[in-house]
């Protein structure tokens, strides 16, 4: 049974299906896709007695082979012993592990490379066959082969494998990575070329932007949240550049040596692994760029709304994500535990935990948890529908909804967003008029400051007494440090609480406000009565 597993295998998954492709399809997948050197197959076996039979039936049994470890591998040489496939191959320690459903499997191990001529291939398998090259030892079975589309300028790098798990049976899968190592071909491939170092570019000068921020704000720097997340943003962006730098330099020095075994395997999966990886930090460093945008949009008030919402509630998430979590890890625990041995979803804790965020969503087989226990299955549903679904996500909702009530009345009251996208564009376009000559400059401080003196001293000289003078610079000053405090766009977060201290001034300015209004007022009705006089 063994050999014309293996030789299966293989002809079901590389040669053609004729039970799935006809002659026509396989003809037109032949001469559009290049086959890359010769296929390789690859097995890893476990050692006997890695694992023990119990005393009292070592009657009936006495081999045992454990799941497979690095520590369980058989690294010694059987069978014919005198071909490759026969004796072990030390693993390169550069080359990735694979991840597969039953365990984490490095590489090495009993290796052959198969001929492009399907006799010779076949005569091969039945060889294999005889001598019974596949044990009771075997753990997995890997057939590796790369391909090449000239039409899309894509390598396709192909892993079938096929795991033994200690339990018996066969569980097979496989890998296909799509990457394109030729990057640089086309127009196209140069224009992105172009755009990969105008983003180092920019790169360079947002890292020197920041890197001036945090020596102007020093600590008060890293107590707003966008400076964190622009933070990681440059850590990712550095990561994604080295990441790129790597790649290219390994397809510069492996790819011409791969392209050119043409009677050989290839290894291209090296390549495509971290090519992968590539994409993968890539999608990442997007993801947080996409986020970011939130910063920008904060002249919108409801996107401003639902920051401050977010800033101001998190303690409260964090406290009931706690107790959230506990009975939620309590009913997958008891999930795995009733269910396991029978309902493929509760099969281990992990596939329990995401079992039940698909029942949050809708999505259960509940006459699967009913036949694997008709008591506990019920009673298991019904108390998981009420707790979770109908308590804690409704207690959830409620802190959203009552911390929004406050920051909408916040907002209510007058309180502006602490980003505007509309001033910065507006502060922008006029610095380009300024520059264009199209426009005066605006005044500095320092001509504020002078013509706020010459207002001081015209005001004496139109008959204000030093009192006035005096409360409406105090109250100038109120207002710069209170604007400082709350509209301040570099260090501080969207939401700032109010401490008793702060409301005092708040309340002290309230006043000084209310007294000038009334002396405003008063003023008017003078010079109202006045005019009157004057009037025939």
């Amino acid at each position: 049974m063994e050999g014309p597993l293996l030789e299966g295998l293989y002809w079901d998954e590389w040669y053609t299906n004729k039970t799935l492709y006809d002659l026509k399809n396989t003809s037109r997948i032949y001469y559009e896709n290049i086959l890359l050197g010769v296929p390789r197959v690859r097995q890893l076996k476990v050692r006997n007695n890695t694992c023990k039979v119990y005393s009292s039936l070592q009657s009936l049994m006495n081999e045992c082979y454990d799941r497979y470890t690095s520590k369980n591998e058989d690294l010694a040489d059987f069978g014919l012993k005198v071909e490759t496939e026969w004796k072990y191959a030390t693993p390169d320690s550069t080359s990735p592990w694979h991840w597969g459903f039953v365990g984490v499997y490095r590489n090495g191990g009993f290796i052959f490379t198969l001929s492009k001529s399907k006799s010779e291939t076949k005569n091969k398998f039945i060889n294999l066959q005889l001598n019974s090259w596949i044990t009771r030892g075997t753990r997995v079975i890997f057939i590796d082969f790369s391909l090449y589309n000239a039409n899309v300028n894509l390598f396709c790098i192909i892993r079938l494998v096929a795991e033994f798990p200690a339990t018996g049976g066969i569980i097979t899968s496989w890998q296909f990575y799509s990457v394109k190592l030729l990057r640089y071909v086309s127009y196209y491939d140069y224009i992105i070329a172009s755009c990969e170092i105008t983003f180092c570019i920019f790169l360079i000068v947002f890292t020197t932007q920041e890197a001036q921020k945090v020596r102007e704000f020093k600590s008060a720097y890293f107590k707003s949240v966008w400076n964190w997340l622009e933070l990681l943003l440059l850590v990712l962006c550095f990561v994604t550049v080295s990441f790129n730098i790597y790649c290219n330099i390994q397809i510069f020095l492996l790819l011409g040596d791969l392209l050119k075994n043409t009677e050989k395997y290839s290894d291209f999966y090296f390549l495509a692994y971290w090519h992968t990886y590539y994409n993968n930090i890539i999608a990442v460093t997007i993801f947080f760029a996409w986020i970011k945008i939130f910063k920008f949009i904060s002249f919108n008030k409801t996107m401003s709304q639902l920051s401050s919402t977010l800033s101001c509630c998190i303690k409260d998430i964090v406290g009931f994500a706690i107790m959230f979590f506990i009975i939620f890890f309590a009913y997958a625990q008891l999930g795995f535990l009733v269910f396991g041995s029978q309902v493929d979803d509760f099969s281990t804790f992990q596939n329990a935990i995401f079992t039940q965020f698909r029942i949050v969503l809708g999505d259960f087989n509940f006459a699967g948890i009913q036949q694997a226990n008709r008591i506990l299955g019920p009673i298991y549903f019904i108390t998981f529908i009420f707790f979770v679904f109908f308590v804690l996500l409704n207690m959830f909702l409620a802190i959203i909804n009552d911390t929004y009530s406050e920051v909408k009345a916040d907002y209510s009251i007058g309180r502006r967003p602490d980003f505007e996208l509309g001033k910065m564009i507006k502060k922008s376009y006029n610095n380009a008029l300024e520059k264009l000559r199209l426009k005066k400059p605006e005044e500095g401080e320092d001509e504020k400051s002078a013509k706020s003196g010459d207002l001081v001293e015209r005001a004496r000289r139109e008959g204000f007494d030093e009192n006035e003078i005096q409360s409406a610079k105090q109250m100038k000053k109120w207002k710069e440090r209170l604007e400082k405090k709350y509209y301040s766009a570099e260090i501080q977060d969207d939401y700032q609480p109010v401490t008793q201290q702060e409301f005092r001034e708040l309340f002290l300015y309230a006043v000084e406000l209310e007294k000038e209004l009334h002396y405003v007022s008063l003023k008017l009705n003078r010079v109202m009565r006045k005019i009157s006089t004057l009037q025939p």
